[in-house]
């Protein structure tokens, strides 16, 4: 039941690579800063950043707010001899408790509404990130991958918010593959999606199915365009809550709304 085009991971990356080199020369920048979390979609693109620049020119930066998980992402560092100068592991908990306790904010943090604590956690990263990249006249390298693009699984103004997307155009299964190919570590590739929004928070918790069954669902919706009847004929069980998903956040895709 693999719906979903398989890609050449060698083919792939030297399109990815030519795409990283292309975007920085014609903008005029040689420098990039990228969050790396300790999953998988930011092993590949830190990955791919370092075929595409030299190491010295990337700046990577940990942003946790619960625990660090940078000795995931050290043998990645350690393979390109990235300068030590040009990682940060950096605690966002002081300034996301700081907005999280402002007068007009405090209070509705917990239970369903805790997503407005990961919003704000995320808002935080990419504002470090950003202010990164401006301190090395760099570019923000972003890391979302287009299962997370269809469904809108982000946080407006937050992770979404990038320069330059390496990895938008293949779907999470497709990272994967990719992934193997730029033998990423082992233990990054098994280690379940999350956001670290909060204690034990995965991506496919959240969503009540797995990436593996939402990547056919998606292609075959938005890139195929078959109906939900014939999708749940070829024997996705899941089918309709996926694709309400995906409808529910398609909104995120056409901000700001404006008169025309």
């Amino acid at each position: 039941m693999n719906y979903l085009p398989t890609i050449n991971p060698s083919t792939e990356t030297a399109k990815i690579v030519s795409f990283i080199k292309t975007v920085l020369q014609r903008q005029g920048f040689e420098n990039v800063a990228i969050g790396v979390s300790g999953g998988v979609d930011s092993a590949v693109s830190f990955s791919l950043l370092a075929k595409s620049i030299p190491p010295q020119n990337i700046f990577a930066a940990h942003l946790y707010y619960f625990k660090s998980q940078i000795d995931l992402a050290k043998p990645l560092f350690e393979k390109i001899n990235i300068p030590q100068k040009n990682i940060y592991n950096i605690s966002i908990k002081d300034p996301v408790d700081a907005l999280k306790n402002l007068a007009p904010l405090r209070q509705g943090f917990g239970g369903a509404r805790r997503t407005r604590l990961g919003n704000i956690m995320a808002r935080v990263r990419m504002i470090i990130l950003y202010d990164l990249a401006k301190k090395n006249n760099g570019l923000v390298c972003g890391t979302e991958n287009k299962s997370e693009f269809y469904l809108g699984y982000f946080t407006c103004f937050g992770d979404e918010a990038s320069d330059f997307e390496p990895i938008q155009h293949l779907y999470k299964t497709q990272v994967y593959s990719l992934a193997k190919y730029l033998n990423v570590p082992e233990n990054i590739i098994k280690l379940p999606p999350t956001a670290g929004l909060w204690t034990g928070q995965t991506d496919e918790g959240d969503f009540g199915f797995s990436y593996k069954e939402a990547d056919g669902v998606l292609y075959l919706y938005f890139e195929q365009k078959n109906s939900l009847p014939q999708i749940i004929s070829k024997g996705f069980s899941n089918a309709k809550k996926i694709i309400d998903w995906a409808n529910k956040n398609s909104f995120k895709h056409h901000l700001p709304y404006i008169i025309k």
